[in-house]
């Protein structure tokens, strides 16, 4: 296990749910895989007035229910969101430099990639017959990236099972890492897949959901940046492109370009 720097390390609450409908409803587009966020349309509440019937007075601003739905699911169940959440976590963990992958959102990042055009492969070709490859040509998919993503939750809890008699989120933090460094060298087979493919999709959508710009989820409250000490989507450096010492800059998301209204 190498330290969280370099990105290699191994290491209750229930998300929010929505409808699949409501989710693409009220936040936009998918771009190449990844949930463009903000609340697009509001709720209109009618009053209504008739015999012997109070006016009912609109909820003031602390009444009205908020919801964030950057964090609604759109591609994984519940029980593998939980799964992705413990794993990613374990890849990059809380410690003294900052909050983990489950506190960064991460999990809903890589919900919503799988759930887009880069989930399904919509810009690969995908027509058999599929070969094994080369080892430097890297593994040739014949399944789509979420197909694979949700055949590899389904053998880790498997193999969690199997190996200590418990789901993969009931295991201690070792016996977690125990199960991914399996995947990790490929000691186990996703129906002719090697286990490290998987692993390998885990780790790069858990670093990517770390320090996307939070508009595509993770990255929760532009944290991932701070860490880094990267100032995110500046519109402009002008006040400090001249000075020599290093400027530490709050961050900002493309989020805080767009008029919502």
């Amino acid at each position: 296990m190498a330290d969280r720097n370099n990105g290699n390390r191994i290491s209750k609450d229930q998300p929010q749910d929505a409808s699949r409908r409501n989710f693409m409803k009220y936040t936009g587009t998918a771009l190449g895989g990844a949930v463009v966020g903000g609340l697009i349309g509001g709720v209109i509440g009618n009053s209504m007035k008739g015999k012997g019937t109070a006016e009912t007075p609109a909820p003031t601003e602390t009444e009205k229910p908020t919801k964030n739905f950057n964090e609604a699911l759109m591609f994984l169940t519940q029980d593998q969101f939980q799964v992705t959440e413990a794993a990613a976590e374990r890849i990059f963990p809380t410690d003294d430099l900052g909050p983990g992958a489950k506190a960064l959102g991460v999990a809903f990042f890589i919900d919503h990639q799988l759930a887009g055009a880069w989930g399904i492969n919509a810009r690969d070709y995908m027509m058999a017959p599929f070969y094994e490859a080369d080892a430097e040509q890297g593994y040739q998919l014949g399944f789509k990236r979420n197909e694979l993503f949700a055949l590899g939750l389904t053998k880790i809890n498997e193999y969690s099972q199997t190996k200590f008699s418990k789901r993969f989120i009931e295991l201690i933090a070792e016996e977690q890492d125990t199960v991914l460094t399996a995947f990790e060298k490929s000691d186990k087979s996703l129906k002719g897949v090697p286990a490290g493919t998987f692993f390998n999709l885990l780790r790069q959508l858990t670093i990517e959901g770390v320090y996307a710009d939070p508009l595509y989820s993770g990255n929760r409250n532009m944290d991932g940046w701070r860490m880094r000490s990267y100032p995110g989507n500046q519109m402009s450096y002008y006040e400090t492109i001249d000075k020599d010492e290093f400027q530490k800059i709050e961050p900002l998301s493309l989020h805080d370009h767009l008029n919502l209204g």
